[in-house]
């Protein structure tokens, strides 16, 4: 797996930027499914990022939206959707919902994991199925809810934590850095060397999302972050 990062160094030494493929490799095949997630590995990328729900009946499923009703033949809210409802829809080409186990099981050892928490109340259980499974590799756990990452901190003191904005706080290192996190997430067309020069200040490393542009990808790694979350992340590289 090639999971080191290479920082910014003085003289102008070469990078290491993470690929990180955004829902699986979701300008491939269709996102959240097992069908993006092996176009993602097959792609080379460092990180594979998806989203978690859960169902009605408390299984974690890997859907971005509150329903199924964008991304599958499906109508209705996940969360009053049984496991066994949710499993017969259709999220595009043939391809099912898949679960936690499911993803956690085809991503071990291949290439690391980051797991973003969509519903409030989710987190330890998401914890505790990476546990369980037994999954082999980096894990990030990533949310705008923030205070769900405080629960994985419970769960796991030495899990590693992004924090994601989507509009930045007036303070937002200091944000960030109150939920002891190890990542900070961006939205790429907030990233500026000021500001990802202010997080690696204080210990943090920046991944931007959802850059698909290849102007997009270029501003990202003029401004030094250590991370791109693309649904395309062939387009990323640094040569």
């Amino acid at each position: 797996m090639r999971l080191s990062l290479w920082r910014r160094f003085e003289g102008g030494s070469v990078r290491r930027v993470l690929r990180i493929g955004h829902r699986g490799a979701a300008g491939h095949a269709p996102e959240n499914t097992l069908a993006a997630i092996q176009k993602g590995i097959d792609l080379g990328v460092d990180f594979v990022e998806i989203d978690l729900r859960r169902t009605a009946d408390g299984a974690l499923v890997v859907l971005h939206d509150a329903s199924v009703n964008r991304t599958t033949n499906g109508r209705g809210r996940v969360d009053r959707l049984s496991l066994n409802e949710v499993r017969k829809l259709d999220a595009g080409n043939g391809e099912r919902i898949p679960t936690l186990a499911e993803v956690l099981a085809a991503v071990s050892s291949r290439c690391g994991l980051m797991l973003e928490i969509k519903a409030e109340g989710i987190a330890r259980q998401v914890v505790e199925t990476v546990k369980a499974v037994g999954f082999r590799g980096p894990a990030i756990y990533a949310s705008f809810l923030h205070d769900e990452l405080r629960d994985v901190r419970v769960a796991d003191p030495k899990a590693r934590l992004m924090v994601l904005f989507s509009r930045l706080p007036r303070a937002p290192v200091a944000c960030a850095t109150k939920y002891e996190a190890a990542y900070v997430g961006l939205r790429h067309d907030t990233a500026t060397g000021r500001l990802v020069d202010a997080f690696h200040q204080a210990g943090l490393l920046v991944c931007v999302y959802t850059a698909d542009r290849p102007g997009h990808i270029r501003h990202a790694l003029s401004v030094c972050v250590d991370g791109v979350i693309s649904n395309v992340p062939d387009r990323i590289t640094t040569t």
